[in-house]
Order: structure tokens, then C-alpha cells, then sequence
């Protein structure tokens, strides 16, 4: 069984930068898709970014060319670097893993805790 850890939330202002983190550990994942997820309150998590084994991505609208998704596979990580954050960015952002980047969106694996992301005006 896989389990995730996410890391690196935080606080920060309009504008700033924050780079997540995710821990996979269980099972090599190498085969898989990995991704991350939002929840902001009061909404449903939603899909952000999603990365193959092979390395190809997929991004939501609202987060092209400002957020960017890799994978170590070696390590066994995946992480989301954001840049240009905005207040609608606030949520608790989950890591997961899938069969591929094609069904990650809709039918993930497993999930990780969250992180709390907060993006104050």
C-alpha cells in the first residue's frame, strides 16, 4: 500500500512563490502518474497538475504557466512549484497517484494528508 506525505505549505502573500513537496513510500512508482489536488473551503477538491511516469504533464487552466509539476523517480517524489500565487489559490493541496495521466483526474489511487496552502492579498 502507497502512502504520501505532501510538505511545504504555508503563508504567503499575492505574488510570492512556494514549492510543494510529495513523498511517496509502499511501492516504487515509476509506472505511475502522480498529481495534485486543491480543496478550498467550502468547495471540492479539484484537479491542478499531473505528471507520467514518462514525464509528459497536464495542467488545469487556471494554473498554466504559472505552476509546474515534476517527479523524481529515483527519489520517489513529485513536487509543485508555484510561482505568481494569487488569494484564489488558497486551499489544502493534496498529492496522489494513478494508473495514468489520462485517469488520474477522475479516479486516483491514494491521497496523501494535504498541505495548507494560504495566499493572504
Amino acid at each position: 500500500q502507497v502512502r504520501l506525505v505532501e510538505s511545504g505549505g504555508g503563508l504567503v502573500q499575492t505574488g510570492d512563490s512556494l514549492r510543494l513537496s510529495c513523498a511517496a513510500s509502499g511501492r516504487t512508482l515509476n509506472a505511475y502518474a502522480m498529481g495534485w489536488f486543491r480543496q478550498a473551503p467550502g468547495k471540492e477538491r479539484t484537479f491542478v497538475a499531473a505528471i507520467s511516469w514518462r514525464g509528459n504533464t497536464h495542467y488545469e487552466d487556471s494554473v498554466k504557466g504559472r505552476f509546474t509539476i515534476s517527479r523524481d523517480n529515483a527519489r520517489n517524489t513529485v513536487a509543485l512549484q508555484m510561482h505568481s500565487l494569487k488569494p484564489g489559490d488558497t486551499a489544502v493541496y493534496y498529492c496522489a497517484v494513478g494508473n495514468d495521466i489520462a485517469t488520474i483526474k477522475t479516479n486516483p489511487r491514494a491521497w496523501g494528508q494535504g498541505t495548507q496552502v494560504t495566499v493572504s492579498p
